[in-house]
């Protein structure tokens, strides 16, 4: 796996040429959105920018999500040009969030510890009332950064579901572990939400949940599979055989009148 030439392929499929569930593509000169047609959190998914005209291309991304009363998320890639263009986005009121490190595994070399047969305590949700067990491990691990989420996926859940899993691993009844996979049609599955109580962790539930999404993807036909992984999960899938392919900082900017609210 050369890894230059599979970023240039992530590049192209999951970034300049995307088609992601519920959201609308967009393109701009120097930019390709995607504007969310489920709620208001919209984002900047790739952009090719000189430093001559970089200011005025962010200055008219905000305008425009201002205008539709969406936040934006920009995801700026450590080879994103031109190099200073996260500065460039704080100056123009964007927050930095915590990098993470975009991992990606070959599936024609999965290891086989995530091949073997998944254990019964982990179950796929395809009810969107079952999307409530999904809630409740995501607000204990993180608290308060989750709404809408249920909404959104029990959207996708009803409306497409041939390209969003969602799975949760119990402890008897206990929800305590979940996460998802995302398909965008190309050769890239996206591994998204992993999370799990801290009480349960160590004890497999994490490496089930990501069984069982590998053999997903494998039986769906993708070629990799990725993760924007934490510092917690990166150790992890690292140890399953995900390379690093790049890092990306999220960089978030609130609508106006989230803006006036805080």
């Amino acid at each position: 796996m050369d890894i230059a030439e599979l970023l240039a392929r992530y590049d192209r499929e999951e970034r300049r040429d995307v088609d992601e569930a519920g959201m609308r593509r967009e393109v701009a000169p120097g930019v390709v959105r995607l504007v969310d047609l489920v709620g208001t959190e919209s984002a900047v998914i790739y952009s090719e920018l000189v430093a001559q005209s970089a200011d005025a291309v962010i200055e008219r991304e905000v305008s425009h999500f201002d205008r539709l009363g969406h936040s934006c998320e920009w995801k700026l890639y450590a080879h994103d040009s031109p190099p200073d263009l996260g500065r460039r986005l704080v100056d123009h009121g964007f927050m930095a969030e915590e990098p993470e490190a975009i991992m990606v595994l070959d599936l024609a070399q999965a290891p086989e510890a995530l091949l073997l047969p998944v254990p019964a305590c982990v179950r796929r949700i395809s009810d969107p009332r079952d999307l409530a067990d999904v809630t409740r491990v995501r607000e204990a691990v993180w608290p308060g950064e989750h709404q809408g989420l249920e909404q959104r996926l029990g959207h996708l859940l009803q409306s497409d579901p041939e390209r969003l899993t969602v799975y949760v691993a119990y402890a008897g009844d206990v929800p305590v572990s979940a996460a998802r996979i995302q398909f965008s049609g190309s050769a890239f599955a996206s591994l998204w939400g992993g999370a799990t109580l801290e009480e349960h962790r160590g004890k497999g539930f994490y490496t089930a949940l990501l069984a069982v999404r590998v053999q997903e993807a494998i039986r769906r036909g993708a070629r990799y599979l990725t993760i924007d992984a934490s510092p917690m999960s990166r150790p992890i899938v690292e140890k399953h055989g995900f390379r690093l392919l790049t890092t990306a900082v999220a960089h978030l900017h609130a609508t106006e009148t989230d803006s006036a609210r805080s």
